[in-house]
């Protein structure tokens, strides 16, 4: 049992005890939020070990803004926990993300500032080793 305690923001609640299942099955602790602003809180109260967000929730694109809310904070806490981004972008608009390593693009424009990309829809397989992975690194870099 791993112990780790994991914030899973979506606003699909189906999905959300998916992956709470298919976590907490691996000896995870999850808490759930379904917007920007509960995860903000949630992440504020509860502090997680790791975050995965999803990008499009109701208010279009508010995924991207809440890793840019945690990463620009004054709090270091939220500048370094691990984040891992859950997304059906690609499905839905065709677009996917820049190439993951490194800290601009080809273009010089930023990467966004995450430990990996789940393009949904996401088998517990996929899930279980991008957390993992994530969690690794995070105790790597301490």
């Amino acid at each position: 049992m791993s112990g780790e305690r994991i914030l899973v923001i979506d606003d699909d609640h189906d999905l959300v005890a998916a992956a709470r299942v298919v976590l907490e099955g691996r000896g995870y602790v999850v808490t759930a939020a379904y917007d920007r602003d509960e995860g903000l809180a949630t992440a504020k109260a509860e502090r997680p070990d790791l975050i995965i967000v999803d990008v499009m929730m109701p208010n279009a694109t508010e995924g991207f803004d809440f890793v840019w809310q945690l990463r620009r904070s004054e709090d270091e806490y939220f500048r370094r926990v691990p984040l891992v981004v859950m997304t059906a972008i690609r499905e839905r608009t065709g677009l996917g993300f820049y190439p993951e390593g490194g800290e601009k693009t080809a273009k010089g424009e930023p990467t966004l500032p995450v430990q990996g990309f789940l393009h949904k829809p996401v088998s517990p397989e996929q899930l279980l080793e991008r957390v993992r992975l994530a969690l690794v690194e995070a105790w790597r870099k301490g």
